[in-house]
């Protein structure tokens, strides 16, 4: 009952928390994040002693992490004894080991106690489907992997949840998942899709694209299928940090994560995450990957969170080429629309930097060659306008479902010696 009563505290707090105005949230969030600081960030050996501001610690990412990962937890975990019990059963002793996919091939692990698998619980269900617990729900996960944080959902009550390992491929599970009838449906987008274009029978209350970037190609095709709006999770590894609400906006989860942003050009930020409802493993300052475009207005929910734009993609997929006026960047979203807005017809490609001066892009065989030409004139034009060294191959080829990895659409394959 602990777990439990973890669970409806921290589901209490997330709800209580999104009614303040945002003048007391930063209040509530600024006194939080200082006892965090004071109780919780000293006992994690890496820190040792409490800062008098949190912009005073050093900025930490996921290769300082992995290199000290006994130091950035509180129990004294190695990684090697992380990534045992992570390839078995997810348990060690009293505590609960997971591990990222590893989109850019390089995976992390997280370590939780009990108690923050519930608290985990509490807040997803409040972004969620805080409308829907009236009546039971059957919730559908479908990802890669599953972790134990999903134990904590099945134990709940409210909640059957059935998790349905992606990397098996659907039609391996289409037929439990059918009978399974979730009213609630958390997946990538691209398998969303793909029940679109293989017409599943579902018909859920409720769907979430989760675990990779949500293109703008993608929603209309799942919307329509589904009858319903698309909504986002979005988390990773080091913790769940935003959720769309019932307006339709993905506000950043500011009630459990203090986010700093640091520029990346063209009006887009990377987030530094300071996770200060996390006792076992401490990540303050910590560097994401991602690229995020933030709004300036806020939301008609009245929520005091902050809303993002858009989740435009990874700073590892950002191209990089050489230019007459030096080294140049082009961000995920600009090479997308590049391709996408060339013509209509198109409505799946890869675009791939696979050598300093040389970019491949593929698209589907059945595509008429006029289309395809649309695109690559598109993108060669994108890159001249910049006066990127570069050459643009078309390749037409089949684009199979792919769920082995996760899907980037626009994708940087140069060694980790030539990005910066």
């Amino acid at each position: 009952m602990i777990g439990l009563a973890e669970a409806l505290k921290s589901f209490a707090v997330t709800s209580w928390v999104s009614r303040k105005s945002r003048k007391n949230f930063e209040r509530w969030q600024a006194r939080s994040l200082r006892r965090w600081l004071d109780r919780d960030l000293p006992r994690a050996p890496f820190y040792g002693k409490a800062p008098l501001r949190c912009g005073d610690l050093p900025v930490t990412d996921k290769a300082l992490l992995m290199a000290n990962f006994e130091r950035f937890n509180v129990a004294g975990v190695s990684s090697r004894d992380a990534w045992a019990a992570a390839t078995s059963d997810g348990r060690l002793g009293a505590l609960t080991v997971g591990a990222s996919t590893g989109t850019s091939g390089n995976r992390g692990l997280f370590v939780i106690s009990e108690a923050e698998k519930y608290r985990w619980l509490g807040a997803i269900l409040a972004k969620t489907i805080a409308d829907l617990l009236w009546k039971r729900q059957r919730v559908a996960v479908i990802l890669p992997q599953n972790t134990g944080l999903y134990d904590s959902a099945r134990k709940s009550g409210r909640i059957e949840l059935r998790f349905f390992d992606l990397t098996l491929g659907p039609e391996q599970w289409r037929a439990a998942l059918e009978d399974f009838a979730p009213t609630v449906i958390i997946a990538p987008p691209k398998i969303l899709r793909h029940f679109a274009s293989e017409g599943f029978r579902l018909s859920p209350l409720r769907v979430f694209s989760a675990a990779e970037t949500l293109d703008p190609v993608d929603r209309p095709e799942i919307e329509a299928f589904f009858g319903r709006r698309l909504d986002q999770i979005y988390m990773a590894t080091e913790g769940l940090f935003a959720v769309t609400c019932r307006q339709g906006s993905l506000h950043l989860a500011e009630d459990s994560v203090f986010f700093e942003f640091e520029p990346a050009g063209d009006g887009l930020v990377m987030p530094l995450v300071t996770t200060f409802r996390r006792q076992t493993q401490i990540m303050a300052r910590y560097r994401m990957n991602d690229l995020l475009r933030l709004s300036s207005t806020p939301c008609a929910c009245g929520s005091p969170l902050r809303v993002v734009d858009e989740i435009v993609g990874r700073m590892d997929d950002v191209f990089r080429f050489a230019s007459t006026q030096g080294p140049i960047l082009v961000t995920p979203d600009i090479l997308r629309n590049a391709v996408l807005k060339a013509d209509r017809r198109i409505d799946d490609f890869r675009l791939i930097q696979t050598a300093p001066g040389a970019v491949e892009l593929r698209l589907k065989t059945e595509l008429a060659g006029d289309a395809a030409q649309a695109a690559l004139v598109a993108v060669r034009s994108l890159l001249n306008l910049r006066q990127a060294t570069v050459t643009v191959e078309l390749v037409c080829a089949p684009l199979p479902l792919e769920t082995s990895r996760k899907l980037r659409r626009v994708e940087c394959r140069l060694p980790p010696e030539a990005k910066p």
